[in-house]
């Protein structure tokens, strides 16, 4: 049987370990067909960036955050693929700006 509880943890520290370990962070926005805007703070990893915070602000203006301390709800999760902004069409942008929108 799947240990859920377990599964769920090691996904914290995991994420926790890049969050507070990281030197260099990456920010990027993305728009999507429904007009939401979709925010990514990543870090690299084993060749990889990996996403540590999420921010999603639809277009009804809800805000929906996720990092290692809100992997989860309801409404979304974050995300748990690389994120690779040669395939994505994913927009680098400096971190004041995700800030200013992971802090409203």
């Amino acid at each position: 049987m799947v240990d859920l509880e377990r599964i769920k943890a090691e996904s914290v520290e995991y994420f926790r370990s890049l969050d507070e370990g990281a030197t260099l962070r990456h920010h990027f926005r993305h728009a999507d067909e429904e007009g939401g805007l979709w925010y990514f703070e990543a870090v690299p990893d084993r060749g990889e960036l990996i996403a540590i915070k999420q921010a999603e602000l639809t277009p009804a203006g809800r805000l929906h955050r996720y990092s290692w301390e809100h992997l989860e709800d309801e409404h979304g999760f974050l995300t748990d693929q690389a994120l690779d902004p040669e395939e994505y069409p994913l927009e680098a942008i400096p971190a004041e700006e995700f800030e200013r929108v992971w802090t409203q």
